[in-house]
């Protein structure tokens, strides 16, 4: 993707191409918003216009020079080695430790790696994802190369939760917040599976009902699972090597395995910020507020539930869908924390 396809984040973008225009880029970013994917692609669509062959430039250059990069062209070969993730001079890192976290380990690799020449492009780029993940020592390692980062380096730190990353980190990144559109960021099969949910929430208001809701949940999760462990084994250099010494194919597995994790747990949290904008909606209603404001105007019981509870249920309903995003952050089994949270839900 290119900056011209996020015309819902004007705003934010046209700051960052200002920058590009004066030759003004900061060393470091913290880009904050509420869909950790969407900030992943514009990390990456900055890292291209960097790096682009063949890029979009402003209308005239500073002192008549080369007019600078502003955008990328989304098909030369450094943009689709950096889309496929495997550009020698873009790295990143996101939490693969047992306890979901961003490791010491982990960036001090980023940080030698950051610290190296380039091999093909002009500007090395790293990008923390998650990075309000990063433990305490992993954090503090950090900060030197915030202070004096190496020449021709961008760093990029994205979060959902900006609050939950250190001052002195915080302090030392320009920050810019990317305002989602749950309505634009929600696929097709979310989308799908939210008429299901919401057929099975119009039902009766029973203990049996909610179980069938959470049957629903972790069958759609299961589904989640079961389809990036097959993508991402395919793309694993397991697949593409046999006769490989044991302790590397024993690194390769446990990375596969934690990428795995990461990956579901990421997407596991869209579904349910998903399911939460259903909820708002039913809060609206409650309020005898709709139309334009409804996230999901075309999924079934909204409404429906909207006429049984009350606002203050229905508010309820999001503080629960808060809380059940924190305990899943914590060592609490997964089915245990959605059960609880689904069966204190007012339907």
């Amino acid at each position: 993707m290119a900056f011209a396809d996020f015309p819902e984040q004007k705003q934010a973008v046209d700051l960052l191409q200002r920058s590009l225009r004066r030759g003004r880029l900061g060393h470091a970013y913290l880009f904050s918003g509420q869909h950790l994917p969407q900030l992943e692609a514009l990390a990456r669509t900055l890292a291209k216009t960097l790096n682009c062959q063949q890029p979009i430039r402003a209308e005239v250059g500073a002192d008549g020079g080369v007019p600078p990069a502003i955008d990328c062209c989304d098909v030369c070969s450094v943009c689709r080695k950096i889309d496929a993730q495997n550009h020698g001079d873009v790295h990143r890192a996101r939490p693969e430790s047992k306890m979901r976290l961003i490791t010491i380990d982990q960036m001090r690799e980023i940080m030698h790696e950051v610290h190296l020449k380039p091999n093909e492009a002009e500007y090395k780029v790293a990008i923390i994802e998650a990075a309000d993940r990063l433990n305490t020592q992993a954090a503090n390692s950090f900060l030197k190369t915030l202070e004096e980062p190496p020449a021709k380096s961008i760093l990029i730190l994205l979060t959902t939760e900006p609050q939950r990353i250190l001052e002195t980190i915080t302090s030392r990144c320009l920050r810019l917040h990317f305002a989602a559109d749950p309505g634009r960021l929600v696929g097709a099969s979310q989308t799908a599976w939210l008429q299901e949910f919401g057929a099975v929430a119009v039902g009766q208001k029973s203990l049996m009902s909610r179980y069938l809701l959470l049957d629903t949940l972790l069958g759609k999760l299961t589904g989640l699972k079961e389809s990036i462990e097959k993508a991402l084994a395919a793309r694993s250099p397991l697949e593409q090597y046999d006769d490989v010494e044991p302790a590397l194919r024993e690194k390769w597995e446990e990375e596969l395995a934690a990428s795995v994790v990461a990956e579901y747990r990421l997407q596991r949290t869209e579904l349910l910020v998903a399911l939460q904008w259903w909820l708002r909606d039913i809060w609206l209603v409650t309020q005898s507020v709709g139309g334009d404001l409804l996230t999901f105007p075309d999924i079934p019981g909204a409404r429906e539930v909207a006429g049984r509870i009350t606002p203050d249920q229905a508010m309820e309903n999001l503080a629960i869908m808060e809380r059940t995003h924190r305990l899943l952050y914590t060592n609490v089994q997964e089915a245990l924390a959605l059960e609880v949270g689904l069966l204190k839900l007012n339907l």
